[in-house]
């Protein structure tokens, strides 16, 4: 069996390049490709075989990439030679931005970059302060009447809110949270979906349809130059752009806006609910963040984006990157043929013990104490690495630590039960409830 080769001690490329190993076929014969039982293989194939290793679902081999240097060979440094075919949720998303490629892809996401950057990001504090706000205000509505919620279902409204307001310019409301909780919905049954694209359509049409019904009275509104009480949104961008480039038909606005729900709340939702499960099992971290500082100082803002971090190592916002060889390649010393199925596991890098000391602990301090994380910068990267890296990243870091600047000093969810396990699906997120009351 190969070594787990480490960075820098990869074998160098030769004109040809070496076979990858391949896992046994009697082992991967034991396995369906369900997502709890992929991320076994997956783990099974990078200890046995190393960083670059291979496996057949298929009549084909399959290359898992966990090794940092490889990572970064195939997300940053040739993201031409590897590329996305489709995307899981296209029946959902359609042709926005995460599932388009080539020059549509380019275009699109220029017209969006723009939108996540400094100046564009300065938009949208106001709108992510004011959901934090509310979220924050029904969390003390709880504690006083000792109510009983679900810690996930509340990070998924605080995060549609979130989203929604930096769509529209409004504030979430009932009729259109019941609406939109088609989208988790659809994004939890990807998975189990019938392969024939017809036939997986039709067994979510009515969720589709409700979401499509609450896209067009939005697109419609923006049309008409109705903003909300923070002014216009991201909505009335894509509106905009429909004026000067014809590719932007009602359609793609349509894509891009449910595109950007579930990217904006489902990924968000998940950090933050596991991140209040991981406190649970280890409530000296909510201390020791309190205790960095004050209320607003650096110190105690660096420890809870450290929280949120930490999360990330453990949880990644996407577990798995899918991409496909457009041509032949010499990965790490290792031959890939053009048309070879390649999955960059950031969830398997992230619990790598030759990168991360003790790796399955949650422990923030590896992202505020010098020399506790690796430093390659392919050892992390919970939103992708490279030209596709996740556009909201930013947005994503800063609605997850402005929510818990306001949750974090006042409430301390107490778990009544807590999920058994992860749910591998287009996220990682815990399968199941997790009921909880308030304490102080």
């Amino acid at each position: 069996m190969a070594a787990h080769a480490r960075p820098g001690s990869l074998p160098g490329p030769s004109p040809a390049g070496r076979p990858v190993p391949e896992l046994e076929t009697a082992l991967v014969g034991r396995w369906r490709a369900g997502g709890g039982e992929l991320i076994e293989l997956f783990t099974q194939a990078r200890e046995r075989l190393g960083g670059v290793a291979a496996f057949r679902l298929g009549p084909r081999p399959t290359v898992l990439v966990t090794d940092p240097g490889a990572v970064q060979h195939v997300l940053a440094l040739h993201p031409g030679r590897y590329v996305k075919r489709s995307h899981r949720a296209r029946l959902l998303i359609g042709d926005g931005v995460l599932a388009a490629t080539g020059e549509a892809w380019q275009r699109q996401r220029r017209l969006l970059q723009s939108q996540f950057t400094g100046p564009g990001m300065r938009r949208y504090e106001q709108r992510i302060a004011e959901a934090a706000r509310t979220t924050a205000a029904r969390w003390a509505s709880y504690a006083r009447d000792g109510q009983v919620f679900d810690v996930g279902d509340e990070m998924r409204r605080f995060a549609l809110d979130t989203i929604w307001r930096s769509l529209t310019g409004h504030p979430l409301d009932p009729g259109t949270a019941r609406d939109l909780a088609a989208v988790p919905a659809v994004v939890a049954a990807l998975p189990s979906l019938p392969a024939d694209g017809a036939a997986a359509r039709g067994s979510v049409a009515a969720d589709l349809a409700r979401i499509d019904a609450v896209a067009g009275l939005a697109i419609a509104a923006a049309r008409d130059g109705a903003t909300g009480p923070a002014g216009p949104g991201l909505l009335h961008v894509l509106v905009e752009a429909a004026g000067t480039r014809p590719e932007y038909t009602d359609r793609l606005i349509r894509d891009e806006l449910v595109t950007l729900l579930v990217a904006g709340h489902e990924t968000t939702a998940s950090t933050l609910t596991w991140l209040h499960l991981l406190l649970d099992r280890d409530p000296g971290a909510r201390e020791r963040a309190l205790a960095a500082g004050g209320e607003g100082s650096p110190g105690r803002r660096q420890a809870v984006q450290a929280l949120v971090h930490e999360t990330l190592r453990l949880y990644p916002s996407a577990w798995i990157l899918p991409r496909c060889a457009t041509e032949d390649d010499v990965l790490a010393g290792y031959r890939i043929e053009a048309g070879t199925d390649v999955l960059v596991c950031p969830y398997l890098t992230h619990r790598d013990p030759g990168l991360w000391a003790d790796p399955e602990r949650f422990d923030p301090e590896r992202f505020t104490v010098p020399g506790r994380r690796p430093a390659h910068p392919g050892s992390y990267f919970p939103f992708g690495m490279g030209a596709r890296a996740c556009l909201g990243l930013r947005f994503a870091l800063r609605e997850s630590a402005v929510l818990l600047e306001h949750l974090l000093p006042v409430h301390v969810p107490r778990f009544r039960s807590v999920p058994a396990r992860a749910a591998y699906g287009l996220t990682v997120r815990p399968d199941g409830p997790a009921p909880a009351v308030l304490g102080g």
